[in-house]
């Protein structure tokens, strides 16, 4: 009689197991967009305080090395020249600049499926970065960046599914020329991914090209306005407090385009802002407020992200600090001051100091995404892939990053209370009936809903670990990497249309190299 209640009992635990891994897949407890805003660094008093200086710097301080086109159309506009003959911003101007910005803002992806909407405190991560340095998964060591990383690493994003946008995370060190780079780089980005992207450009000159190809691909002249799904990266203020004369021409050439506009500001405290977080905050705060002047004198309610991305360095050696508790409450807080200004928003973080993919790269990407995705940040760039301090990526670390983000994004997500979820009903039957919760209908409707999984993440017991061959996540998430490379070639540009780009533009990268036998 024992014999067969044991059996019985393994029976039910194996059918209570089936079932539960059965339903693993089911549903995403953690998908992009979460709700933030938990995180707030600053008090409402000293959040006040650091704008309230930030405006006084635009006016009383202002910008320099204003390049004329930029200084007869802020003038126009209604801007001055200050006592220090620096262009000068008053309080009231940019209120009416901030006031007649768009709040939210639609990021498009070459398929309608990647689309999402930026504004007020829903928190989307994705890439960002100009590493020249990429860690290979076969030697280990870092090398030069290549085109052909590039587009391995784009293919690589395609598949997942917490990084909501690619912007190029490495520079094709094997592309000399300036243009060729901008516009191969460009190519490399409409190749692999269906998702909205990013690149920069070194001159207002070569965004033109790089739309028309993009309208060739995406099926004929006016299309790209119909769907703007590539924007433009630009630092549009060098710290402290100048304008960049390069950076001026390609914002006028993307507005012409109607490319989106990343406006991006990265001061960096103790060396191009001041060392205090206060300081910086004000500064830098002040400086993103000048780019969005920038955008919004020549097209006012164009669509900017407001990007304000405190760096920090090592103020022992200068070396400039990708990871640690300074820089992730920075851009926390960054994200705080746009929120409250009302402005969609990007910080960065996930910049790893670390070399290699392991506890040091773990701590480091964690505390500043979470950080981040915490304080409500609508755009958290970096926050996957990135080495070294911003000068190397890699692929392995995009797949464990990506697993940490569903992580964080649960995190953001918070927990739910209802009658349903306090569970009083369910507690009673428990206790009063079998005395566990195991396989109960509440147990497995909270195991689809509340609770994620993490495919890569080792959960077993040491002993099995150690049979299994002690795996670390650098050589699980390696495998991972390399599996999807080995399958995933996407054909998002027409065979005859890919020709027609290639008839006229000089594109590097072999097309036998966009094919598994390549």
């Amino acid at each position: 009689m024992r014999t067969r209640e044991l059996k019985v009992t393994r029976r039910g635990r194996a059918s209570r197991v089936a079932s539960r891994t059965s339903a693993v897949v089911e549903v995403d407890p953690c998908p992009p967009g979460q709700h933030g805003g938990q995180y707030r660094p600053l008090s409402d008093h000293d959040l006040a305080r650091v704008v309230d200086t930030a405006f006084r710097i635009l006016e009383d301080i202002g910008m320099a090395e204003v390049p004329p086109v930029l200084m007869q159309q802020a003038l126009d506009k209604g801007a001055g020249v200050n006592a220090l003959g620096r262009l000068s911003f008053s309080r009231a101007f940019v209120e009416d600049i901030i006031d007649a910005a768009p709040k939210k803002i639609v990021l498009h992806g070459r398929d309608p499926k990647h689309d999402f909407e930026i504004g007020g405190d829903r928190v989307y991560f994705g890439t960002g970065g100009a590493a020249v340095q990429t860690l290979d998964m076969d030697t280990g060591h870092y090398r030069a960046s290549t085109l052909k990383d590039l587009y391995d690493f784009t293919r690589l994003i395609d598949t997942l599914e917490n990084i909501s946008w690619f912007t190029r995370c490495c520079v094709a060190t094997d592309v000399p020329d300036n243009f060729e780079l901008d516009l191969n780089t460009a190519y490399a980005l409409l190749a692999g991914t269906a998702k909205p992207v990013g690149t920069s450009f070194f001159h207002g000159a070569h965004v033109g090209p790089v739309i028309d190809m993009f309208e060739m691909a995406m099926g004929g002249e006016g299309k790209f306005r119909e769907r703007p799904c590539l924007k433009a990266h630009i630092s549009p203020i060098v710290s402290p407090l100048r304008y960049g004369e390069d950076a001026v021409d390609v914002t006028i050439a993307s507005i012409e385009r109607c490319v989106p506009i990343n406006a991006i500001i990265g001061a960096q405290s103790g060396a191009t802002g001041p060392a205090p977080p206060a300081g910086m905050l004000a500064q830098t705060t002040a400086e993103t407020l000048a780019g969005l002047i920038l955008v919004n004198v020549f097209a006012p309610g164009y669509p900017v992200i407001f990007s304000n991305w405190p760096f920090v360095i090592d103020l022992r050696t200068g070396a400039f600090c990708g990871g640690g508790g300074e820089t992730s409450m920075l851009n926390a807080a960054a994200a705080q001051i746009s929120n409250h200004l009302g402005l969609p928003s990007g910080v960065a973080s996930s910049m790893a100091d670390a070399k290699a993919v392991d506890a040091q790269m773990g701590a480091e990407k964690a505390m500043a995404a979470l950080a981040a995705g915490l304080a409500g940040a609508n755009m958290v760039y970096e926050s996957a892939g990135m080495m070294a301090s911003l000068l190397g990526v890699s692929f392995e670390a995009f797949v464990a990053d990506n697993e940490m983000l569903s992580h964080i994004n649960r995190m953001i997500r918070g927990i739910e209370v209802t009658e349903e979820t306090l569970g009083f009903d369910a507690i009673m039957d428990t206790v009063t009936g079998d005395g566990h919760f195991l396989g109960s209908d509440q147990t497995m409707s909270a195991m689809q809903r509340d609770f994620y999984y993490p495919p890569l993440a080792d959960r077993d017991t040491p002993r099995l670990w150690e049979e299994n061959g002690a795996p670390t996540m650098w050589e699980t998430a390696r495998e991972k990497a390399a599996e999807i490379l080995s399958a995933h070639y996407p054909s998002y540009i027409e065979p005859s249309v890919d020709g027609q780009i290639r008839d006229r533009f000089n594109i590097l990268l072999p097309s036998q190299e966009m094919t598994p036998s390549g």
